[in-house]
């Protein structure tokens, strides 16, 4: 916990030192952005990686919309996962600070699709199919005019509607309204590009 709020100290810090020079940060209307994170990890255990890249426009100075990419895999030795998933999203900028721009938060709406394929060393592949929603909470920090840091900070609400190729369909709804109690328990961090 120490080091993830050092985390967010250190990039503020740096930020509001860069910022001061930079009277273009935030967006504006026409503003294109790709955002993302990119996760690896290799262990004796299991190797897993994760890509999520985002691209969005900007249709005025709190609106954006756009689409995402979810691509990730997982592998333990005797079970290998693929996901591959996309969908749209719309986003809205409610708060705004510093004279700059800087500090940008949001609120956001996913609409997407999913594909699970688990292939196992012993049976047969199969690939589950799955419909997502999701209302999300986050920040974007820039540290120049082009470049900024994002933190997707809170799950609000998500749904899941699975069609396995084995087995039942199932849903699932997920509300998190006590989450304000530790927002940073669980950041996501990534970076932002705009021009």
């Amino acid at each position: 916990m120490k080091k993830i709020i050092l985390s967010v100290v250190a990039i503020f810090a740096f930020g509001v030192a860069n910022a001061q020079d930079a009277p273009g940060n935030g967006f504006s209307k026409g503003d294109k952005f790709v955002e993302g994170a990119f996760s690896f990890r290799s262990g004796d255990v299991e190797d897993s990686w994760s890509f999520t890249p985002k691209m969005g426009v900007m249709l005025d100075d709190k609106w954006a919309v756009g689409g995402f990419l979810a691509l990730a895999g997982q592998d333990n030795g005797n079970v290998e996962n693929n996901t591959f998933g996309i969908g749209a999203f719309a986003r809205y900028y409610f708060l705004t600070l510093g004279a700059s721009k800087s500090f940008n938060a949001y609120g956001e709406i996913g609409l997407g699709y999913s594909a699970l394929t688990n292939d196992p060393n012993v049976g047969s592949k199969t690939t589950d199919n799955a419909i997502n929603a999701n209302i999300d909470l986050g920040m974007n920090y820039f540290f120049t005019s082009h470049w900024a840091a994002t933190f997707e900070l809170a799950n609000i609400l998500s749904y899941n509607n699975a069609n396995p190729e084995n087995g039942n369909n199932s849903s699932d709804l997920n509300v998190n309204v006590n989450l304000f109690n530790n927002i940073f328990a669980q950041p996501q961090f990534g970076l932002l590009y705009k021009w």
